[in-house]
């Protein structure tokens, strides 16, 4: 008797739909490739526990834990290092330097200074 409730939830019906359509021999092959990879996820992750239990029980640095000078991975990211700070860090990112505004800023084309022959 149906209640009109389903009882999967859509992602599993949908699932069953799509293998409904295909032959047996997909079925088996496609349900059984699905239970594969799930058992060798299980294992993998068995076995990184096992490699961080023997690790940390030997006094071993951790496999992928992070260990003092790998930032250089990082690049322009790289936090700075103690001497350095501001526009040190900012790498290519940084602000010009400030120019010299005025008759200093135009160069060549800054008009000549006159001098004031007048009494004073």
């Amino acid at each position: 008797m149906y209640t009109g409730v389903p009882l999967a939830s859509a992602k599993t019906q949908i699932f069953e739909a799509v293998l409904g359509f295909l032959p047996d021999w997909v079925q088996i092959t496609v349900l059984a490739l699905i239970v594969l990879a799930v058992v060798a996820g299980w294992v993998a992750k068995v076995r990184r526990r096992l490699v961080r239990r023997r690790a940390s029980r030997a006094g071993l640095p951790l496999p992928g834990s992070a260990r003092q000078g790998t930032a250089d991975h990082l690049g322009a990211y790289t936090p700075p290092q103690p001497g350095q700070s501001g526009a040190d860090f900012l790498g290519p990112y940084a602000p010009a330097q400030r120019q010299e505004s005025g008759a200093d800023f135009l160069g060549a084309y800054a008009p000549a200074r006159q001098q004031d022959d007048r009494p004073a």
